[in-house]
């Protein structure tokens, strides 16, 4: 846990969440600012800062980030009408919270990424 990070405090419990999903690894919760109907976020309960700081360690982790945002996508209802799993790397990119986590966004026709 990262003591100034948004996301660590969100999964400690120390800020409110929407809590959609939890288990020994992950976290689901969602978003406060939605940019679809359907937009959760999946977090490590690990600190882990960045996709570029991941190592192969977070292998099956970041691997089972999918598969759990699947299961949500699936549960939400936007499995087989789609969904978009979005992992922001840096400033450039959007990303403002310094901790990997994944977008599932979906519940409309979404647009094409530029």
């Amino acid at each position: 846990m990262s003591a100034d990070c948004l996301f660590c405090k969100i999964v400690a419990g120390d800020i409110p969440s929407t809590e959609v999903f939890r288990d020994g690894r992950v976290m689901a919760f969602e978003d406060i600012h939605p940019a679809a109907p359907q937009h959760i976020l999946v977090v490590p309960l690990e600190h882990v800062g960045m996709l570029a700081s991941a190592t192969e360690r977070h292998e099956a982790l970041i691997g089972h980030m999918v598969i759990v945002a699947d299961g949500i996508a699936a549960e939400r209802g936007v499995q087989n009408s789609g969904y978009r799993l979005t992992v922001n790397q840096g400033t450039d990119s959007g990303q403002e919270v310094e901790h990997l986590h994944l977008h599932i966004t979906g519940g409309r026709k979404l647009g094409p990424i530029a």
